[in-house]
């Protein structure tokens, strides 16, 4: 039998959604274990002088218990 534990995690990034996603995931799996799912909870974007600044997602991160 697996016990799973979520945890939020908000990731920024200068470049893209994608890249926000690939930072959080590689953060989390750094300090967690047994990393086996994530799902994308929320995406937006900081606006500065008429651009796009910065990109950030939110994501909840699913791993499994040892």
């Amino acid at each position: 039998m697996s016990v799973a534990r979520v945890t939020e995690i908000t990731a920024t990034s200068e470049k893209s959604f994608e890249d926000a996603i690939q930072q959080g995931i590689a953060r989390a799996t750094d300090t967690l274990r047994n990393v086996r799912s994530a799902w994308i909870k929320e995406q937006q974007v900081r606006v500065e002088d008429g651009r796009i600044a910065s990109y950030q997602v939110n994501m909840m991160v699913t791993f499994v218990l040892e």
